[in-house]
Protein backbone atom coordinates (compact mmCIF):
# COMPACT_ATOMS: atom_id res chain seq x y z
CA UNK A 1 0.00 0.00 0.00
CA UNK A 2 1.45 3.49 -0.88
CA UNK A 3 1.94 6.06 1.72
CA UNK A 4 0.40 9.40 1.01
CA UNK A 5 2.27 12.68 1.92
CA UNK A 6 0.58 15.58 3.87
CA UNK A 7 -0.86 17.28 -0.06
CA UNK A 8 -2.46 13.63 -0.71
CA UNK A 9 0.45 12.32 -2.73
CA UNK A 10 0.70 8.48 -3.52
CA UNK A 11 4.79 8.28 -2.25
CA UNK A 12 6.99 6.13 -4.96
CA UNK A 13 7.85 2.84 -3.76
CA UNK A 14 11.30 2.72 -2.07
CA UNK A 15 12.25 -0.66 -3.11
CA UNK A 16 9.59 -1.46 -6.13
CA UNK A 17 10.41 -3.14 -9.58
CA UNK A 18 10.72 -1.61 -12.36
CA UNK A 19 6.85 -1.17 -13.10
CA UNK A 20 6.12 -0.13 -9.96
CA UNK A 21 8.81 2.52 -9.54
CA UNK A 22 7.84 3.93 -13.14
CA UNK A 23 4.33 3.81 -12.57
CA UNK A 24 4.54 5.03 -8.48
CA UNK A 25 6.69 8.32 -9.45
CA UNK A 26 4.72 8.55 -12.73
CA UNK A 27 1.47 9.20 -10.06
CA UNK A 28 3.45 11.53 -7.88
CA UNK A 29 4.03 13.51 -10.39
CA UNK A 30 0.07 13.48 -11.78
CA UNK A 31 -0.87 14.01 -7.56
CA UNK A 32 1.56 16.69 -7.44
CA UNK A 33 0.04 18.48 -10.77
CA UNK A 34 -3.26 18.19 -9.28
CA UNK A 35 -2.48 19.94 -6.11
CA UNK A 36 -1.06 22.85 -8.00
CA UNK A 37 -4.42 22.90 -10.23
CA UNK A 38 -7.27 22.40 -7.29
CA UNK A 39 -9.59 24.91 -6.24
CA UNK A 40 -9.11 27.79 -8.47
CA UNK A 41 -11.72 29.40 -10.44
CA UNK A 42 -11.55 30.40 -14.37
CA UNK A 43 -9.30 33.30 -13.09
CA UNK A 44 -6.78 31.93 -11.32
CA UNK A 45 -6.84 29.12 -13.57
CA UNK A 46 -5.81 31.82 -16.64
CA UNK A 47 -3.21 33.58 -14.41
CA UNK A 48 -0.07 34.46 -16.29
CA UNK A 49 3.62 35.13 -14.60
CA UNK A 50 6.07 37.64 -16.62
CA UNK A 51 5.90 37.36 -19.86
CA UNK A 52 5.13 33.29 -20.34
CA UNK A 53 2.30 32.73 -22.02
CA UNK A 54 1.87 29.23 -19.78
CA UNK A 55 -1.46 29.02 -17.45
CA UNK A 56 -2.13 26.25 -15.09
CA UNK A 57 -5.64 25.84 -17.13
CA UNK A 58 -3.45 25.97 -20.35
CA UNK A 59 -1.46 23.33 -18.75
CA UNK A 60 -4.46 21.00 -17.68
CA UNK A 61 -5.44 20.97 -21.49
CA UNK A 62 -2.08 20.70 -22.77
CA UNK A 63 -1.17 17.49 -20.28
CA UNK A 64 -4.98 15.77 -21.22
CA UNK A 65 -3.34 15.77 -24.50
CA UNK A 66 -0.08 14.58 -23.40
CA UNK A 67 -1.58 11.58 -21.73
CA UNK A 68 -4.02 11.01 -25.02
CA UNK A 69 -1.20 11.49 -27.14
CA UNK A 70 1.70 8.99 -25.75
CA UNK A 71 -0.99 6.77 -24.05
CA UNK A 72 -3.45 6.07 -26.65
CA UNK A 73 -2.08 7.66 -29.96
CA UNK A 74 1.51 6.35 -29.49
CA UNK A 75 1.20 3.39 -28.12
CA UNK A 76 -1.60 2.07 -29.62
CA UNK A 77 -1.95 4.04 -32.83
CA UNK A 78 -5.19 5.03 -31.95
CA UNK A 79 -6.88 8.28 -33.43
CA UNK A 80 -7.11 10.66 -30.89
CA UNK A 81 -11.20 11.73 -30.20
CA UNK A 82 -12.93 14.82 -28.63
CA UNK A 83 -11.68 17.50 -28.45
CA UNK A 84 -8.72 16.81 -29.95
CA UNK A 85 -10.27 15.49 -33.56
CA UNK A 86 -11.75 18.80 -34.09
CA UNK A 87 -8.39 20.44 -33.95
CA UNK A 88 -6.62 22.00 -37.38
CA UNK A 89 -3.16 21.35 -35.36
CA UNK A 90 -1.00 22.03 -38.73
CA UNK A 91 -3.28 25.95 -38.02
CA UNK A 92 -3.04 26.27 -34.35
CA UNK A 93 0.12 24.33 -32.98
CA UNK A 94 -1.14 25.71 -29.50
CA UNK A 95 -4.80 25.29 -29.24
CA UNK A 96 -4.56 23.31 -26.02
CA UNK A 97 -2.68 25.89 -24.56
CA UNK A 98 -5.00 29.14 -25.46
CA UNK A 99 -7.98 27.44 -25.56
CA UNK A 100 -8.18 26.62 -22.18
CA UNK A 101 -9.35 30.12 -21.12
CA UNK A 102 -12.74 29.13 -22.91
CA UNK A 103 -13.44 26.37 -20.67
CA UNK A 104 -14.67 26.35 -16.85
CA UNK A 105 -12.63 24.75 -14.26
CA UNK A 106 -14.51 21.70 -13.97
CA UNK A 107 -14.51 20.98 -17.79
CA UNK A 108 -10.53 21.64 -17.72
CA UNK A 109 -10.54 19.32 -14.58
CA UNK A 110 -12.67 16.10 -15.73
CA UNK A 111 -10.78 16.80 -19.57
CA UNK A 112 -7.38 15.67 -17.59
CA UNK A 113 -8.69 13.19 -14.85
CA UNK A 114 -10.31 11.67 -17.29
CA UNK A 115 -7.34 11.42 -20.13
CA UNK A 116 -5.88 9.85 -16.62
CA UNK A 117 -7.82 7.45 -16.32
CA UNK A 118 -7.74 6.62 -19.61
CA UNK A 119 -3.87 6.12 -20.01
CA UNK A 120 -3.66 3.96 -16.61
CA UNK A 121 -5.87 1.54 -18.30
CA UNK A 122 -3.64 1.78 -21.73
CA UNK A 123 -0.95 1.46 -19.76
CA UNK A 124 -2.22 -1.99 -18.01
CA UNK A 125 -3.15 -3.48 -21.06
CA UNK A 126 0.57 -2.86 -22.71
CA UNK A 127 2.27 -4.10 -19.75
CA UNK A 128 -0.17 -7.51 -19.45
CA UNK A 129 0.13 -7.98 -22.91
CA UNK A 130 4.32 -7.15 -22.97
CA UNK A 131 5.93 -5.25 -20.69
CA UNK A 132 7.55 -2.33 -20.12
CA UNK A 133 9.81 -3.70 -23.33
CA UNK A 134 6.00 -3.39 -25.68
CA UNK A 135 6.93 -1.03 -28.38
CA UNK A 136 4.37 1.25 -29.60
CA UNK A 137 1.81 1.15 -32.40
CA UNK A 138 3.32 4.46 -33.93
CA UNK A 139 6.54 5.55 -35.04
CA UNK A 140 8.48 8.48 -34.36
CA UNK A 141 9.06 10.20 -38.44
CA UNK A 142 12.53 9.19 -38.46
CA UNK A 143 11.20 5.48 -38.06
CA UNK A 144 12.39 4.48 -34.71
CA UNK A 145 10.13 3.14 -32.29
CA UNK A 146 9.61 4.22 -28.60
CA UNK A 147 9.00 1.42 -26.00
CA UNK A 148 6.30 1.59 -22.90
CA UNK A 149 9.36 2.04 -20.67
CA UNK A 150 10.35 4.89 -22.95
CA UNK A 151 6.92 6.35 -23.09
CA UNK A 152 6.47 6.45 -19.08
CA UNK A 153 10.44 8.19 -18.49
CA UNK A 154 8.79 10.64 -21.42
CA UNK A 155 5.83 11.17 -19.04
CA UNK A 156 7.26 11.84 -15.74
CA UNK A 157 9.93 14.43 -17.57
CA UNK A 158 6.82 16.38 -18.83
CA UNK A 159 4.65 15.92 -15.61
CA UNK A 160 8.29 17.27 -13.82
CA UNK A 161 8.76 20.10 -15.57
CA UNK A 162 5.18 21.21 -16.18
CA UNK A 163 5.26 21.04 -12.21
CA UNK A 164 7.72 23.61 -11.92
CA UNK A 165 6.12 25.78 -14.31
CA UNK A 166 3.19 25.22 -12.23
CA UNK A 167 4.67 25.91 -9.01
CA UNK A 168 5.82 29.52 -9.90
CA UNK A 169 2.43 30.61 -11.53
CA UNK A 170 0.58 29.04 -8.16
CA UNK A 171 2.68 30.92 -6.06
CA UNK A 172 1.72 33.99 -7.83
CA UNK A 173 -2.15 33.38 -7.86
CA UNK A 174 -2.44 33.01 -4.15
CA UNK A 175 1.03 32.75 -2.79
CA UNK A 176 1.12 28.83 -2.20
CA UNK A 177 4.45 27.26 -2.45
CA UNK A 178 5.80 23.52 -1.86
CA UNK A 179 7.90 21.11 -3.40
Amino acid sequence: MARIDEHGRPEPPDAGDEIETLLGFLDYQRATFAWKTEGLDAKALDARVGVSTMTLGGMLKHLALVEEGWCSRALFDRPLGPPWDRVDWQQDADWDWHSARLDSPAELHALWQDAVQRSRESVAVAIADGGLATLAGRRFPDGRTPSLRWILCHLIEEYARHNGHADLIREAVDGQTGE
